[in-house]
């Protein structure tokens, strides 16, 4: 399993996976990602990233929405 290494807004370095690599390409058009426009897998994916501050979730009217809290 390869990683890589991102830098958060706090200036720490966090390793992820290929797998949550692909998840945070998809922020590359948008600055937020509805939880309805993914499947299972990348929810569970997401929520991992949530738990490592890696990105932030909002529940604005019981939508929920991801953020990335990384450097691009």
């Amino acid at each position: 399993m390869c990683m890589r290494i991102l830098e958060l807004l706090s200036g720490i370095d966090v390793p992820i996976t290929n797998e949550e690599s692909d998840l945070l390409n998809k922020f590359t058009d948008v600055l937020e990602i509805n939880k309805k426009e993914l499947n299972e897998r990348e929810q569970y994916i997401a929520n991992k990233l949530v738990e490592r501050d890696v990105l932030t979730r909002r529940n604005q009217n019981g939508k929920i929405a991801y953020t990335k809290k990384i450097r691009d």
